[in-house]
């Protein structure tokens, strides 16, 4: 009965997902990449479980668990999906509070009907997921700024190291496509033509909102925050006439840092003292396992605004642009310090570009928005997080954002539209 389950289920998402690409081969100028970048992306979930890391075999493993006592004792099952224990047998696991990992394990244990318990078909689950969310995002971002659309194919779905650390069974693959959701959401809620379905947008940034806050709470935070600050900042512009770009970035800012105020007046979480002490803690933690090798080195981080502001700068640089070519010895720091040279050169000619305030074909304000969010995202990574390999997976679910804002910039985006697959058509 399992088995027939399995095959039926999987064949209906199969007919589905046949019937969908249909639909998507059809749109003008994007339908030609929709097969090309999904097939990239199941290869890239397929090539994770060959050798999966240990967080993937730890998820893995304890939801076959809990996929075991959902079939034997669902009731109990049940009761363990509100909680924060799992027991069953001999087998427990215990969290203090919320933990994003309990909680991927837990979707990875109710969807077990859908993949059998077996690694290869959860990760091209999670993989397909993270695609369809920034399939969507393109899809958007296409329709709303049309000349854009070569950089949301290339940073969206192209970009090396988010397509590799976002596939698969990572917590990556659903922040991803919990940030592309509720991003695509909120720009069709501000910037879409009247009567373009604003309930099913808006339960689309709800769910969103709702999956990136369960992934990384932080990110998800960070994210909304940003979003919010940018709606009032756009309905203020609509109400009162154009603003110059300089009252956008004060009313933004302004914005964001009286929203923390008050977000660390409602819930500790939030406050300076607990938030500083936390990231100096988790940085010291994982400097001790990066010893000996090639790693962000902030050795007088302390937990004071004054320690934290200063080490910033290099925090954010360090998240964006290592490892360096000379950084490390193996295959992984040199695809990774190839990407990193593309990143930092696309970054130079965004800054010559804004030097010059040459038009853009993203309005200011969305491309403000999302520099702000990544820059704080890099801040936040870099600050308490060491080790260049996981500094580049936690990097993974932003790092797209930032690299489509480049692209976006006029001198990256007239090199796209001489690539005539890049042309609008």
């Amino acid at each position: 009965m399992k088995l027939l389950l399995l095959l039926v289920a999987n064949a209906a998402v199969l007919w589905g997902l046949y019937r969908w690409l249909r639909v998507q081969r059809q749109l003008p100028g994007l339908g030609y990449f929709v097969l090309p970048t999904l097939a990239l992306r199941l290869v890239a979930g397929a090539v994770s479980t060959i050798r999966p890391t240990d967080d993937a075999w730890y998820y893995h493993s304890w939801a076959a668990l809990m996929a075991a006592q959902q079939r034997q004792a669902p009731a109990q099952w049940l009761r363990m999906l509100a909680g924060d224990e799992f027991h069953f047998g001999e087998q427990a696991l215990v969290f203090h509070g919320y933990s994003n990992t309990f909680f991927f394990i837990k979707l990875l244990s109710a969807f077990s009907w859908l993949t059998g318990d077996v690694l290869l078909l959860q990760a091209l689950y999670l993989s397909v997921a993270a695609f369809g969310a920034c399939w969507l995002l393109v899809r958007v971002l296409a329709q709303l700024f049309p000349g854009t659309r070569g950089g949301a194919v290339l940073s969206l779905l192209l970009w090396p190291s988010a397509l590799y650390w976002s596939s698969g069974v990572t917590k990556e693959s659903l922040l991803l496509a919990g940030s592309a959701l509720l991003l695509a959401s909120a720009l069709m809620l501000l910037y879409g033509p009247a009567g373009s379905r604003r309930g099913w947008w808006a339960l689309g940034a709800v769910l969103g909102t709702w999956l990136s806050f369960k992934m990384r709470f932080f990110f998800g935070g960070a994210l909304l925050a940003v979003l919010l600050a940018v709606a009032v900042v756009y309905f203020a512009s609509q109400l009162g006439g154009p603003w110059r770009r300089r009252w956008q970035v004060l009313l933004l800012l302004a914005l964001l840092g009286v929203g923390a105020r008050v977000a660390g007046e409602i819930s500790p979480v939030f406050r300076f003292n607990k938030f500083a002490s936390q990231l100096t803690r988790t940085y010291s933690a994982l400097r001790q396992k990066s010893l000996g090798r090639p790693h962000v080195a902030l050795p007088e981080l302390a937990p004071t605004a004054e320690s934290i502001l200063t080490h910033t700068p290099k925090a954010i640089a360090s998240t964006l642009f290592r490892p360096f070519a000379w950084e490390g010895d193996t295959v992984f720091y040199g695809f990774a310090a190839l990407e990193n040279l593309g990143l930092l050169l696309l970054a130079l000619l965004a800054a010559a570009d804004w030097a010059r305030r040459r038009g853009a074909p993203l309005p200011f304000l969305v491309a403000l928005a999302l520099l702000v969010y990544c820059l704080l995202m890099a801040a936040l990574v870099g600050l308490s997080t060491p080790n260049l390999g996981t500094l580049s997976r936690y990097r993974a679910p932003w790092l797209p954002l930032l690299v489509y804002v480049l692209l976006a910039q006029p001198t990256a985006a007239g090199l796209l539209r001489r690539l005539r697959i890049f042309t609008p058509g």
